[in-house]
This record gives C-alpha cells, sequence and structure tokens, in this order.
C-alpha cells in the first residue's frame, strides 16, 4: 500500500491561548509534531515535504506552522521565544485532545521541541532534534548563517538576494536541488506585512537571560531522561556541528548522527536517510516515566 501523499494533509486553524494557529495533519498512529525551522518565510508543510509521506505511514503527523510564521498569528516573544512557542505547542496538543506526543524538530522547531521536554517531560515521548537552536549560543559567536538569519529584516530589509544567499551558502551543502520557486515562494512568505512589522526572530533585545536562549546553561537538561536523537549535518553552516555533541555530552539518552557533506536541512538534503533513521528511532519499545526518565 503506498503512503499518503503530503499534499493530502487535512488543514485547521485552531484558537491557542491568544494565537491562531494553522496546522495540518495526516496519518494515524502515535502522534508525531513535526516542527519548522526559523529561517524567514518558513512554514511547516514545505519544511517537511520530502518527509511527510513516509512519516504518515506510521505516525499521527501534526504539522503546524509555529507562532510568528505562514498563516499562524505573527509576533515571537524577543525575551524567551523558545518558551513561548513550547507553550504554544503544547496548547495546540491540548487542542487536538493529544496528551502525549513523538516530537521532531528542525532549527528553531528543535529549540521548541527540547523546551517542550524541559517544561513537561511527561508529555514527550522521543526528540529527534536536526541542528537545534539554543546549543552553546552564547558561548560563542554567531556563525555567518545565523548572522545572516536574525539581519534579514534589518538595514534595507528584505530582498529576494538576501534569501537567495541564505538558502543557497547556508541553509543546504549541495544548492543545486534547491528550486528558484521554492526561493521565491518563501520570499513572498518573508515580506508579508505582518511579519515585516513583526520579525519572529531578530537579535536579542536587551541584556538576555542565558538560560533561556542557551540550552547548556539550564540545569534541567542533565536530567532530562526523554529519549533524543540528534541529527547533525557536518557542514552546517547556521548552527554549529560541535553542538552535536555537546548535547550528547550533556544528556542523558542522547543517540547522534553526523551526516556527511550535508548542510543544515538534514530532512531534505538526505531525505530517505531521514525518513528511515527516524522512523526507527521512533519505534523503539522504550516507555518513558511521568519524571521524563527511562523505566
Amino acid at each position: 500500500m503506498n503512503a499518503p501523499d503530503a499534499h493530502q494533509l487535512s488543514y485547521r486553524t485552531l484558537r491557542v491561548g491568544s494565537k491562531d494557529i494553522y496546522v495540518g495533519q495526516i496519518g494515524s498512529g502515535p502522534a508525531l509534531l513535526l516542527l519548522h525551522g526559523g529561517g524567514p518565510g518558513a512554514s511547516g508543510a514545505p519544511n517537511y515535504e520530502r518527509n511527510i509521506a513516509a512519516l504518515s505511514a506510521h505516525f499521527h503527523v501534526i504539522v503546524p506552522d509555529l507562532p510568528g510564521y505562514g498563516r499562524s498569528t505573527k509576533g515571537l516573544s524577543r525575551s524567551d521565544p523558545f518558551g513561548e512557542l513550547a507553550s504554544s505547542m503544547h496548547g495546540l496538543l491540548d487542542a487536538l485532545g493529544i496528551q502525549r506526543a513523538h516530537a521532531v524538530g528542525n532549527s528553531l522547531g528543535g529549540a521548541c521541541a527540547l523546551r517542550m521536554a524541559l517544561d513537561h517531560p511527561e508529555r514527550m515521548g522521543r526528540l529527534v532534534l536536526m541542528g537545534p537552536g539554543g546549543v552553546d549560543t552564547t558561548r560563542c559567536l554567531p556563525t555567518k548563517g545565523l548572522k545572516h538569519l536574525l539581519d534579514y529584516y534589518s538595514g534595507e530589509g528584505p530582498t529576494l538576494e538576501k534569501l537567495r544567499t541564505f538558502i543557497k551558502e547556508d541553509l543546504v551543502y549541495d544548492s543545486t536541488e534547491i528550486p528558484e520557486a521554492l526561493i521565491r515562494q518563501r520570499f513572498k512568505a518573508s515580506i508579508d506585512p505582518e511579519v515585516v512589522a513583526q520579525p519572529p526572530l531578530r537579535r536579542p533585545k536587551g541584556v538576555p537571560q542565558f538560560s533561556k536562549i542557551d540550552f547548556t546553561r539550564d540545569g534541567r537538561l542533565g536530567v532530562l531522561g526523554t529519549p533524543t536523537l540528534v541529527l547533525w549535518g557536518t557542514e552546517d553552516r547556521v548552527n554549529r556541528p560541535s553542538g552535536a555533541h555537546s548535547l550528547q555530552k550533556r544528556m542523558r539518552c542522547c543517540d547522534l548522527h553526523l551526516f556527511s557533506n550535508t548542510g543544515h536541512w538534514v530532512q531534505w538534503e538526505r531525505a530517505d536517510e531521514f525518513n528511515a533513521v527516524v522512523t526507527a528511532f521512533l519505534q523503539q519499545d522504550i516507555s518513558v516515566s511521568v519524571s521524563g526518565g527511562l523505566k
């Protein structure tokens, strides 16, 4: 039997607190939340268009547009963006009547997934973090790719060329497979007047609370027992690949898979391998206790 096509997602908009969250769903089985990255013009389904069909053959796949992106309410806290995202996603699960879910997160979505587990470990099954944000971010200077992301709305404002540079030079290792249509689609989303008025990701304002933007400074990370798989491209130019070892060193139950000749967008560049390793990891029969540790 063929896996369902990603375009068969069933969409709806749900009110979560003070925000509207646009979300697509497909498949049946254990709940699996797919959380997209935070680059300009990003949104849920396009971020995972090479993965949704394969994963929905085994899981109830839930693909939201995160707050600040796509068709969801715009604006995101500058003092605690990961916390606001995590709270919104737990609220989305509540609205869907789902008590517990696995989560896959790319970049900003990875930071959201990890914060969800730190705040409410009893509600999370397994985590897959792809080049997640918030790892050693206050211990070294930002990468060129992260600077491009945070400065996209600064200076002359958003331009097609700035976005093309970010996607082709920072997001992926081999840009030959990136279609021009994808770049233009994301550019159109990035210049939505509501987004321009409230860019979701900008440089931190004032003196940040480091524990809120750098997970390696959060004392809860060392006791978190949620089974976690970290995936990272060795040529990631947005979030440093050294973050992968930093997480594995600090977390109690953390596997690591590095992809050679791969950039920040592992799920796109190495889609078949990504789909296989994520499915195998999420299907492992390990239960998680209420405290988040392994039984």
